[in-house]
């Protein structure tokens, strides 16, 4: 019997950072954990057009101000004309939070290296009814020569609109798994097609780090949207 461990959950402690930076009593922990998730999905919901495979947060004292760092691959697109859109969303995250929402964003600056957002676009095109083969190929032509060691794609569902519905795997270059020491991105989506909902699996290795390195993912510092200048645009 296989036995599979999430690539991301292994790493956490070792290489790797919590999505969720906070401590809490045990009356409090179920309450914020649920809170937590209820800002996930409300930044997903309001900007998953925007690409944002990652959403950090970070919470100091009891009852003090929560901090939420979005990395995406296009912060015009939240921050808005002027920010406009950021004070939305920060009123929209207060209300479920009760409390004062300090927002920061991370611009990911490759990201052809990150592997839900390569996951996403995955399914995005096998929504539109795309070869999954050609898709499959091109997503890891273009991850491999943005500079990653090695690249894996899984989908699986009823395939072209196929009766049965089966597993195809595409990889290219290196997935040492079982290294903690290898810097490898995990990411999962899902295509709902007409045929059948269709799930996609990425793995991105990205080289070996140093003894005692932490992962740093494929982005920029992470900037206060009031004090950013990205042309006013909304691209």
């Amino acid at each position: 019997m296989g036995q599979k461990v999430r690539p991301t959950g292994f790493r956490v402690g070792v290489t790797d950072d919590w999505r969720s930076r906070w401590f809490a009593k045990k009356k409090d922990f179920g309450t914020l954990l649920v809170e937590d998730q209820k800002i996930r999905d409300a930044v997903k919901r309001e900007y998953g057009f925007a690409g944002i495979p990652r959403v950090d947060i970070e919470r100091k004292t009891e009852g003090g101000a929560v901090t939420v760092i979005i990395r995406t691959a296009r912060p015009g697109v939240i921050i808005g004309r002027k920010g406009a859109k950021v004070d939305k969303l920060k009123d929209e995250l207060a209300t479920i939070t009760k409390k004062t929402v300090d927002l920061k964003i991370q611009e990911i600056d490759r990201p052809e290296l990150d592997a839900q957002l390569v996951a996403e676009g995955v399914a995005e095109q096998l929504k539109k009814r795309m070869s999954f083969r050609r898709v499959l190929k091109k997503s890891l032509e273009l991850t491999m020569g943005a500079g990653a060691k090695g690249c894996r794609l899984m989908v699986s569902g009823r395939l072209g609109g196929h009766d049965m519905a089966r597993c195809e795997h595409a990889h290219e270059g290196s997935i040492p798994l079982s290294t903690l020491r290898a810097d490898i991105d995990y990411g999962q989506a899902l295509a709902v097609t007409t045929h059948g909902s269709i799930g996609v699996k990425c793995w991105v290795y990205r080289g070996l780090l140093k003894q005692g390195e932490r992962r740093r993912a494929a982005s920029i510092p992470a900037v206060d949207p009031n004090e950013a200048h990205f042309g006013g645009g909304e691209g």
